[in-house]
Parts: C-alpha cells; sequence; structure tokens
C-alpha cells in the first residue's frame, strides 16, 4: 500500500511540474496583461501543490529525524500559502477579465 502511495505522489509530481512549466511559459508568451496573471495564478496553485506534494513524499520516503520534520513543514506551509494565493489572484484576474468583456459589450 506504502508503495502504491509513493508511485502515486510521483505520479502527480512530474503532472504537476509539467503543469507549472506549461503555465510559466504560456504566461511569458501571453500579451494581454489579465491573461498573464491568470497563467501566473494557475502556476502558482501548480507549484504549491507541487512543494505540498514534495513534503508528503519526504514523510513517506524518510525516516522523521528532526530536521526533516522541519523542511517538510516548512514546504507544507510554502506550498499551501501558494495554494491560496494563486486562487486569490486567479479570482481576481477572472473577476478583471470578467468586467472587462462586460464593459465592452
Amino acid at each position: 500500500m506504502i508503495m502504491i502511495i509513493k508511485y502515486l505522489l510521483f505520479i502527480l509530481l512530474v503532472i504537476f511540474v509539467i503543469g507549472a512549466a506549461f503555465f510559466s511559459t504560456a504566461s511569458r508568451r501571453a500579451t494581454d496583461p489579465v491573461e498573464k496573471g491568470q497563467k501566473r495564478s494557475v502556476m502558482n496553485v501548480l507549484m504549491g501543490a507541487m512543494l505540498v506534494d514534495l513534503a508528503l513524499m519526504a514523510m513517506f520516503l524518510f525516516h522523521g529525524s528532526t530536521l526533516n520534520i522541519i523542511i517538510e513543514a516548512a514546504f507544507l506551509i510554502i506550498g499551501l500559502f501558494n495554494i491560496f494565493s494563486g486562487i486569490r489572484s486567479n479570482t481576481y484576474y477572472s473577476r478583471l477579465k470578467s468586467g472587462s468583456t462586460a464593459n465592452k459589450s
């Protein structure tokens, strides 16, 4: 059962890395500032999920020394903050985008 969880966490890590790289390049190529911000907020959510996934992987792979617990906790806190910040930014940019399209019509 633990091996299945390890493989699942590794697959999720690969998905999050690929998604973050995709949205990073897409946000750099976007010309519209609202679209750029929205893509960066999705990238931020994926980066946060990647950090949380890394912390969970460290919990399952390594035995709990004090240093490992501190690093895992730091990854969890930073990852959760990135997820929260990305969701908040995405909400802001989607409201901005819907407001700008409503003004144009």
